[in-house]
């Protein structure tokens, strides 16, 4: 289906976490396989930004100088938000962008994680006026911008810049009624403002290709031939208004696999999607922390306790058994919020006089801080 006037296969190569050699360095040969399988298969959306470390120069050497121009369709990202003190810090990442991918132009390019405080950094840039600039020149071919926040402020950006032409959500199985990410709703608002979407995060940073034992066995009894990880991006390829579908590839194998099922992709059948929702009720039986994210905890808190992205990454940690990922979790959603981790509760109790879902709060922070290392 084409989508932008560009008809664009449901799977696109997500740039952010490439193979890394023993030193830490990205392992070049191993994306150049990766990007030689994935076009040789008819796929052709790749998804890099200008914030994800030596991934731009990796492209430029693994795909644009080994590959016609026109042979794909390539995106990156402007993060205003981080370091950037004026317009021309801002714009500078275009410019940065370009000579490190030498692409020429960009077929997608995108405002990078709109949302919360960072939103402003555009307005203020006035970076939406640049980049519609740059497209009229011919060095960006469609706008959108990628988001995580609530539906309702993905709604109040859509209403203010209706020249949107795309948006990039977070969405997986997972995440489709998840109080905080809010799958669902924010797909809803993107469909009535009328906006193709890409997909980022559907195996939820790899975390749905390992889920919680009793959601596998689900999977395994419809199809025990078929990775746990197809479940997820199929789940996604088949929502109506999707250009593409984001995996963040990071080994051959991953490609190979994704490829395999993705080549002559098919929605879900009506009996797959009956396995997906038993899956989403085991996931929500599943004893967590039952935080909503309603944040009316946390301004009561006299230290700045980041109570819910505490809460968030310590549910990651119970259903996915993954540390790594929940670490990541509490740094985005606390850390980089300006929040101080769980271990420095006072245990004053102020959360709980407000809290709607009434949560021991102070003793499930001490679990977390516990669990984090904290």
């Amino acid at each position: 289906m084409a989508y932008l006037g560009e008809e664009i296969k449901k799977l696109g190569f997500g740039l952010m976490r490439l193979p890394k050699l023993d030193d830490g360095t990205i392992d070049l040969e191993q994306v150049k396989q990766m990007v030689d399988l994935f076009l040789s298969k008819g796929f052709t959306y790749f998804d890099t930004a200008w914030a994800y470390p030596g991934s731009e120069d990796a492209i430029r050497q693994a795909l644009v100088e080994r590959y016609p121009r026109e042979k794909f369709w390539l995106a990156t990202k402007n993060a205003a938000w981080i370091n950037c003190k004026t317009r021309e810090d801002a714009i500078a990442q275009f410019e940065t962008s370009l000579k490190r991918t030498g692409a020429g132009y960009f077929d997608f390019y995108l405002l990078h994680n709109l949302g919360e405080a960072r939103t402003e950094f555009f307005e203020r840039f006035k970076l939406w006026d640049f980049v519609f600039e740059k497209k009229r020149e011919g060095l960006i071919k469609h706008v959108g911008f990628s988001f995580h926040s609530t539906p309702q402020e993905l709604d109040e950006i859509l209403t203010k810049h209706p020249e949107t032409e795309f948006v990039q959500l977070q969405i997986n199985y997972a995440d489709w009624e998840s109080p905080l990410i809010q799958s669902r709703a924010c797909y809803e608002v993107a469909r009535k403002h009328g906006k193709p979407i890409v997909i980022m995060e559907p195996i939820k940073g790899g975390m749905l290709a390992n889920p919680p034992d009793e959601v596998a066995a689900v999977f395994k009894a419809a199809n025990p031939d078929v990775s746990l990880a197809s479940w997820a991006i199929r789940y996604a390829a088949s929502l109506d208004g999707v250009i593409t579908v984001l995996s963040g590839m990071s080994t051959l194998a991953q490609m190979e696999d994704n490829v395999a099922y993705m080549e002559n992709f098919k929605p879900l059948s009506d009996a797959e999607r009956k396995t997906v929702e038993e899956a989403q009720k085991l996931l929500a039986a599943i004893p967590i922390i039952p935080c909503t994210a309603c944040l009316y905890c946390e301004p009561q808190c006299p230290v700045g306790v980041g109570i819910a992205g505490s809460f968030s990454a310590m549910n990651i940690l119970t259903l996915y058994r993954d540390k790594e990922a929940a670490l990541r979790e509490e740094h985005w959603r606390v850390a980089m919020h300006g929040k101080q981790s769980a271990s420095h509760c006072i245990k004053c109790g102020k959360c709980e006089t407000v809290c709607p879902q009434h949560i021991k709060i102070r003793r499930e922070l001490v679990k977390v801080a516990a669990a984090m290392g904290r």
